[in-house]
């Protein structure tokens, strides 16, 4: 949920969200019990991209999974660019921010057709979202789901015959947290009222507390607005922020869906942590991945509140972390995205595997770090990116992803040898012979010259026997920083259990940190946060001092 380009979110009070993990375990479980949604044919009522059996096919009956990012089209038109630089970062699906007038300068019907020919042009499935309903009955500004039909009906001319390509969002999050019980009924009336005019494609409805559900209320009668859709061709849209600040609340809401055979997806979620919490994108991530659902990230650049851009001023080579962590983290667009068959990827018939990847050579070898570059691959129809995995005895594991023939592998540790050799994958899942491999030993570490850094460390939340913390690493220096060691020291015998953003090492109370794939990067001026839940006793000292790659940090 985004309003006016900003990325303040509407959040219950905080007793509510604690309350989070009970309430969507018990709200409606009757309503949403396995087995009750309708049984439908891949071929009932199909056309273009339907729904089946609780998934989104495509029109010849392949399974399609979106995996993709927002797009704020609405209020910068110009940037209709950012539609190809997704696409080229590996994305299938991009969401776009649109306006039926009520709040905002309408888009036109001629600005909609040009949309979806930039689409289409891209080869990426396109989703059309009216944003002006965002939190109505809370937020005097939004607009209705009604409204938000009769613009679409007003766009009938343009959208017919673009089944294959397009999903209709009616509404972003049409309903705030006053009286959420509102949303059931007008949602119905908005589906019915497209389906009375004739619409035949698939049609995606938001949920309730601003997009977030966090009372349960379109999981208590999903099933009913799925009924109320005679085509069956409906599918649902969490969205997942710092209400979703644990496994189980992530996993909990999406298997009550895919329990009860209903279809959903992620369609926005974030990572960075705000004041009502940290999302764990982690799990949202590796779930959907697992329960083969579609997620759509917020948001590809312009927030108000750049936190949450996943490029810097519009600029695919000016990923921020957050940026990284969906595009070439683990579970991320590079690694699982498979561009619709429409466009001809992810053909069945395709099952010529690319050749084999050069052998990697490394570069900018660091204590935590190390870049690859091999020989690109080449395929019948297409390399889409390249898996890099680390060899260890007779086991590898997967460490990164990439769209192009260069990555930059992190979280290692100072002084140890590695071996590296990296898979070439096409758009129909067919992987390469693994490539020959290169052994790398990083470096002893110590000071970085010229290292300007400020670590902030909070307390986000506190339990009798553990607590979760948050760590953010600024860079105050020139330059950027590209790998680093973060270093501090506990005082009262606490003990790090989980970490998210950093792989920890600890030794008594001395804590190391070594960056995730996606925080790797500091830019000048830039900073990335780590996350973690730790064990403790009865005091919680926070540490005194950090030090980045051996230089000392300020603290803040």
């Amino acid at each position: 949920m985004r309003t006016t380009r900003s990325t303040t979110r509407k959040s219950p009070v905080t007793a509510l969200l604690t309350a989070l993990a009970t309430l969507l375990g018990i709200v409606a479980l009757g309503a949403l019990g396995p087995g009750t949604a309708h049984a439908r044919s891949a071929d009932d009522l199909a056309t273009g991209l339907h729904i089946s059996d609780g998934r989104l096919l495509e029109g010849n009956g392949n399974d399609f999974i979106m995996r993709g990012v927002n797009h704020a089209h609405t209020w910068y038109p110009d940037e209709t660019r950012s539609l190809a630089d997704v696409k080229a970062l590996g994305a299938n699906t991009v969401r776009v921010v649109l306006s039926d007038g009520d709040r905002w300068s309408e888009n036109s019907p001629a600005d909609v057709a040009a949309v979806v020919a930039q689409c289409k042009t891209n080869r990426l499935i396109c989703v059309l979202e009216v944003h002006d309903t965002t939190g109505y009955g809370e937020d005097a500004a939004a607009g209705t789901l009604d409204h938000a039909a009769d613009y679409w009906i007003g766009l009938k001319d343009v959208l017919a015959g673009e089944e294959n390509y397009v999903v209709i969002n009616i509404g972003n999050e049409p309903w705030g947290n006053t009286d959420p019980e509102g949303w059931t009924a007008p949602t119905i009336a908005a589906v019915q009222k497209l389906r009375n005019a004739g619409f035949e494609h698939t049609i995606m409805v938001d949920a309730p507390n601003w997009g977030q559900d966090w009372q349960g209320v379109m999981r208590a009668n999903a099933q009913s607005v799925y009924d109320a859709d005679h085509t069956g061709n409906l599918i649902f849209s969490i969205h997942m922020y710092s209400v979703y600040n644990t496994a189980q609340k992530v996993t909990d809401y999406l298997h009550a869906f895919v329990d009860a055979g209903l279809p959903i997806l992620i369609g926005e979620f974030g990572g960075p942590a705000d004041q009502y919490g940290d999302p764990d994108e982690d799990t949202m991530m590796a779930t959907a991945e697992q329960l083969g659902l579609g997620y759509l990230a917020w948001s590809w650049s312009g927030n108000t509140d750049p936190i949450l851009d996943l490029a810097i001023d519009f600029d695919p080579g000016r990923l921020s972390s957050w940026g990284q962590r969906i595009f070439n983290g683990v579970n991320g667009i590079a690694q699982t995205s498979r561009e619709a068959t429409v466009y001809g990827g992810g053909n069945p018939g395709d099952t010529q595997a690319p050749s084999t990847a050069g052998t990697p050579t490394a570069s900018a070898v660091a204590a935590t770090s190390v870049t690859l570059t091999w020989t690109a691959a080449t395929d019948d129809v297409g390399v889409t990116g390249y898996d890099i995995v680390r060899l260890s005895g007779g086991s590898e594991t997967t460490v990164a992803a990439s769209a192009t023939n260069t990555a930059t592998v992190t979280g290692l540790t100072a002084d140890t040898a590695y071996t590296f050799a990296v898979y070439a994958r096409d758009a129909a899942g067919n992987r390469s012979a693994r490539s020959a491999t290169v052994s790398v030993t990083t470096d002893k570490g110590g000071s970085t010259p010229g290292v300007g850094c400020a670590v902030g460390y909070r307390v986000v939340g506190e339990w009798p026997d553990g607590f979760q913390g948050e760590i953010t690493i600024r860079n105050t220096g020139a330059t950027a920083i590209n790998g680093w060691t973060l270093a501090f020291a506990f005082a009262d015998g606490q003990t790090v259990s989980n970490m998210w953003g950093g792989v920890p090492t600890q030794n008594g109370g001395t804590v190391s940190v070594a960056p995730a794939s996606y925080t790797s990067t500091i830019p000048t001026g830039g900073s990335v946060t780590v996350g973690f839940t730790a064990g403790k006793g009865t005091t919680n000292a926070a540490p005194t001092a950090f030090t980045l790659s051996g230089a000392s940090c300020a603290t803040a």
